[in-house]
């Protein structure tokens, strides 16, 4: 897949999610079968007047390419500048953010507020454009409401702008998360725009995302939620499309060296008292539906030191091996595969 002139090595990209896709995450999904990882959201007045969290989220250090970075607000100038911001200090893509659905990023006109206003929209897609060499990327939802889909309009903007690939969220402002996405939006606006299109929403499993890609006939897919404690996702999914054929569940031993790696990185990135305290919903998430986690879980919640948050998830992951097996997912999605 290219975004611009910039080849991909899939069409399987990492959704920006805020306190999740850090770079140890983004690395560890990339490692395993993602073609692109987008950072989290940092807003542009921050990015430019900012701080030592926002300063810490921009940190590509060692990152494999290739490195997309998602910004997000409503001034063009200042989103313009914060574009230039990042590919100076080597970012390879610029995203923007107008799908996050959150009050916070909404109540200052940013994220998905902004696709009430198409004109603003066209200024900025327009300022982030024209102020870098590199692609620039745009995530969006399908509308505001229910009532007011308006995804193909943005779409069009987005294209004639020089934005160089789209991806939807099929769900508008106003679901937030709830209910089901649909694809019949992003079909419609696959039709209408020759820009690559990627399909984003509720995609868990590898049969879910060939049925996705065949119904809309998007470009490439992009997993959220669905990689929080199981960034192997990635690799499955790219097996399916390729073989129509699943691959072999992980084994315990590599689910434990997955998450032992993962703190480890957690804990390098961002010192040992933070990393440990983050490291807490990463390992909620690889053990959930397990047996004995619940425990598990309560009782990693009050461990505050690396050796011990270390040697807990060994003890527990060794008491799993009795069974052979780790299944970390119900792999008959129990979703219908409904647009």
């Amino acid at each position: 897949m290219k975004v611009g002139d910039l080849s991909i090595k899939n069409n399987l990209f990492l959704a920006p999610m805020a306190g999740v896709t850090d770079r140890p995450f983004r690395m560890l999904c990339k490692k395993l079968g993602a073609g692109v990882a987008v950072s989290e959201m940092v807003t542009s007045n921050s990015l430019l007047y900012g701080s030592e969290k926002t300063i810490q989220r921009a940190n590509h250090e060692g990152e494999v390419d290739p490195i997309s970075v998602q910004i997000a607000g409503a001034d063009p100038k200042m989103m313009g500048d914060a574009a230039r911001y990042n590919q100076d200090r080597g970012a390879q893509i610029i995203d923007i953010n107008m799908g996050c659905p959150a009050k916070k990023i909404c109540n200052v006109m940013a994220g998905s507020a902004l696709l009430k206003h198409e004109k603003l929209v066209e200024e900025i897609l327009n300022s982030v454009v024209s102020s870098v060499t590199i692609p620039v990327t745009l995530k969006i939802r399908t509308g505001w409401d229910r009532e007011n889909k308006n995804a193909i309009k943005i779409a069009k903007i987005a294209e004639n702008s020089g934005i160089k690939a789209l991806a939807i969220h099929g769900r508008t402002r106003a679901c937030l998360y709830h209910g089901h996405a649909e694809y019949d939006t992003i079909a419609e606006v696959k039709q209408n725009i020759k820009i690559p299109v990627i399909a984003n929403g509720d995609i868990t499993t590898p049969q879910k995302a060939k049925f996705v890609l065949n119904y809309t006939k998007a470009d490439g897919i992009m997993i959220g939620r669905a990689a929080q404690g199981r960034p192997w996702i990635f690799r499955e999914i790219d097996f399916y499309l390729k073989n129509n054929k699943e691959l072999e569940l992980p084994t315990i031993q590599e689910i434990q060296d997955t998450t032992i790696e993962h703190v480890n990185d957690l804990y390098n990135f961002y010192g040992e008292l933070k990393g440990v305290r983050i490291a807490r919903k990463h390992i909620s998430w690889y053990t959930k539906g397990l047996k004995n986690s619940a425990q598990f879980r309560f009782n990693m919640n009050q461990i505050e030191d690396v050796r011990k948050q270390q040697t807990a998830i060994n003890d527990y992951f060794e008491q799993l091996k009795v069974s052979g097996k780790f299944i970390p997912y119900d792999t008959e999605s129990k979703e219908p595969l409904v647009a």
